[in-house]
């Protein structure tokens, strides 16, 4: 039987490298348009990686569903890396909040019953889920994700849209990304029950086709990284590779963070 890995996200950025790293034991798929990912299956079966593309779109629960099916059709799913999502000059408040918040929700909900003992799923977030003042994130709303879905969403646009709206689609990033890191959190216990494990990664600013589009905010945090550059790929790819890996099977319902020191420089402030 093969062993699957599935990487949302995974046509650029750190989830193609990611990819690069697990294809090596693993049959990849990658969740997301076929037609965007055409290169990106050239790239890896140059490397001699077994992939393939199943169309998805994370914040649609039956899509993610219908590619959690086919990923359990392969063979035994081993990992799932989470690393779709949109970033703030990707769309409205509302896209970015049903990308990465329901996004989430779909992809652990979807795969929990496909997933057995020793396997795992990393959620990506991102260091803007620590940076926005706390009395900003809606933590007490977050529980509806769990017992009613459209109960949660009408109250994190609710929080979202108390602000102007030129500052609506930062703010869905960062409290969606927020969400991330509790919602991986709080699912440990529950995929824990069947031996299986959920961890999230925080990453700051990364040489990602998503990072270059937020260059702005990123030169703004690296005057606070104690490392003072910008991350590689390279660099949150291993971590992410070894969290989803049996050499971590004691790790679980943790937030790892991989800022360069960011989030450290600015405690100082």
């Amino acid at each position: 039987m093969k062993t699957v890995c599935v990487i949302t996200g995974g046509d650029s950025g750190m989830g193609l490298a990611t990819a690069k790293i697990l294809g090596k034991e693993h049959h990849i798929i990658v969740g997301r348009s076929v037609k965007k990912l055409e290169t990106t299956l050239q790239e890896l079966r140059s490397e001699s990686i077994e992939a393939e593309v199943f169309p998805c779109d994370i914040s649609d629960s039956q899509s993610v569903n219908k590619l959690a099916e086919h990923a359990k059709s392969i063979g035994k799913i081993v990992s799932v890396i989470h690393a779709a999502g949109m970033s703030p000059n990707m769309g409205e408040a509302r896209q970015i909040m049903e990308a990465n918040a329901l996004g989430t929700i779909n992809i652990n909900n979807a795969f929990y019953d496909k997933m057995g003992r020793g396997s795992c799923v990393v959620d990506v977030s991102s260091i803007s889920g620590y940076l926005a003042p706390k009395f900003i994130m809606p933590t007490g709303s977050y529980k509806y994700s769990r017992t009613n879905i459209d109960k949660f969403f009408k109250k994190m646009m609710q929080r979202v849209n108390l602000f102007p709206k030129k500052l609506r689609p930062f703010l869905a990033y960062c409290i969606s990304k927020n969400f991330v890191i509790w919602f991986a959190k709080t699912d440990a216990a529950r995929f824990g029950q069947k031996g299986a494990r959920v961890v999230s990664v925080t990453p700051g600013t990364f040489e990602t086709p998503m990072g270059e589009l937020e260059k702005e905010n990123a030169d703004n945090y690296l005057k606070y990284c104690a490392i003072k550059h910008t991350g590689k790929v390279e660099e949150i790819a291993d971590l992410l590779a070894f969290c989803a890996s049996e050499k971590a099977g004691y790790l679980t319902g943790v937030d790892i963070i991989c800022d360069g020191g960011c989030l450290a420089g600015k405690k100082k402030i």
